[in-house]
């Protein structure tokens, strides 16, 4: 098809695109298109109307239909500055920007950005886009990962002089010495040094959760507890490391809420499997600040991110129970089900005589007392349950006021819910 002459982009479940490795996304812009050279490649069609992110390694064009397409920085000749004439000083006609791709199907070829949002930040664009295009991290990232590749291969065949006496001690003392001078020089140079290392640090610790996430499902007989807890730990920690690319409102402008809005429903995903699919509010709000580390977001800020989920459709929302408790629910999480699985709870005979409490439901569905509490309280005002109020606190009981007769309130059926009840307490 003619109008898809560019390379697709991977994005998740939020519509936010999948960064490869060391990627860090830069800058944001709305309502941008993609325009070929129509003099040597009159065939392709444009690609209209869509939000462009400039990262380090790549240019991603996403519209509001999902449509994408991705543009090496790597792939880039040239990038043309942009002209100042009259009709752009007077904001007559939309801002451009050409660069020269030698695009690996069709050979070179001139691609035209087209501005037509009424942002002015297309001036801080170009500054970000020459820069990003003129620091070359894919070089950088594979010069990295071959240096790595290549210490990993001659470990084995290197020859050491071996340490011999208080000479052999002394250098290697000095070696040893060099070596940490060296690195908290690297370290301590600057700012964004420091940042560096941390970047290093969280992706680290991403491709160790990968592996983890990647191993066996299914332990052996001979595993201790002791060591499945300490997996688990491990795996919880790195799970909470950081995000490599916090969406910023330096960098993403007037998008920040909805780019903000799809990161977060990107990492609530797994918090919510841990959670039984339901987590409060207050606690995704600790965990995504402490993920992002120094980029901290107001409650504000995060209440809005977390009404936009409606229209961005997501696979979270944002529910408010009757009491005012807000919680971050998944979609495929249902209220039948939730209540199916209490109401079995409160059938059975020890629940039939005492009841339950939000702990025992807590535990039954796997999630914190107080969402518990708050399933009860649904479930109550559904007709599914009934509350006894106490000194102790709330139980609550299976509803049989719908199979109680009141023309004769002393019949008892041979079968039901009622004669479950008569038959559970007679027993105590």
């Amino acid at each position: 098809m003619a109008g898809k002459w560019l390379p697709v982009a991977e994005l998740t479940s939020s519509k936010r695109p999948i960064l490869t490795g060391d990627e860090v996304e830069c800058f944001y812009l709305s309502n941008i298109d993609i325009e070929p050279d129509y003099t040597t490649h009159p065939t392709l069609s444009p690609y209209t109307s869509g939000i462009l992110t400039l990262t380090t390694h790549r240019l991603i064009w996403i519209s509001s239909s999902s449509d994408t397409a991705s543009i090496a920085l790597s792939y880039i000749t040239h990038i043309h500055p942009p002209k100042k004439s009259l009709k752009s000083m007077l904001s007559i006609s939309s801002p451009r920007v050409k660069f020269d791709l030698s695009h690996p199907s069709m050979g070179s070829i001139t691609v035209t950005l087209v501005m037509r949002g009424k942002s002015d930040n297309h001036e801080l664009f170009f500054e970000k886009f020459w820069a990003a295009w003129k620091g070359r991290a894919w070089e950088i990232s594979g010069a990295v990962a071959a240096a790595e590749a290549g210490a990993g291969e001659g470990s084995s065949v290197a020859i050491r002089v071996p340490v011999v006496g208080v000479a052999g001690i002394l250098r290697k003392e000095q070696e040893m010495w060099e070596s940490t001078d060296k690195t908290l020089q690297d370290a301590f140079q600057d700012l964004n040094a420091l940042m560096s290392k941390a970047r290093e640090m969280v992706k680290l610790a991403e491709r160790m959760r990968q592996k983890l996430l990647a191993g066996p499902t299914s332990q052996s007989s001979n595993a201790s507890d002791e060591e499945m807890s300490s997996k688990e730990d491990v795996q919880e920690l790195l799970l909470s490391v950081g995000i490599i690319s916090p969406v910023t409102k330096e960098s993403a402008g007037a998008l920040y809420h909805q780019q903000l809005s799809r990161q977060l429903a990107d990492f609530a995903r797994v918090p919510l499997e841990r959670a039984g699919g339901m987590i409060n509010l207050i606690d995704v709000y600790c965990l995504f600040n402490r993920a992002r580390g120094t980029e901290l977001i107001s409650p504000d800020d995060l209440l809005q991110a977390c009404t936009l989920w409606e229209k961005l459709d997501v696979p979270i929302m944002l529910r408010k129970f009757d009491s005012g408790v807000m919680v971050i629910q998944s979609k495929s999480q249902s209220d039948d089900e939730v209540f199916g699985r209490i109401r079995t709870l409160v059938l059975k005979p020890e629940a039939l005589r005492a009841g339950i409490s939000a702990s025992d439901a807590a535990m039954t569905l796997e999630i914190a007392p107080a969402m518990a509490k708050e399933h009860l309280l649904a479930a109550e005002s559904k007709g599914l349950l009934c509350r006894d109020t106490s000194p102790d606190g709330f139980r609550f009981f299976v509803n049989l006021f719908p199979e109680i007769n009141l023309d004769d309130m002393y019949l008892v059926n041979e079968s039901g819910i009622y004669a479950s009840w008569v038959s559970a307490v007679g027993a105590s």
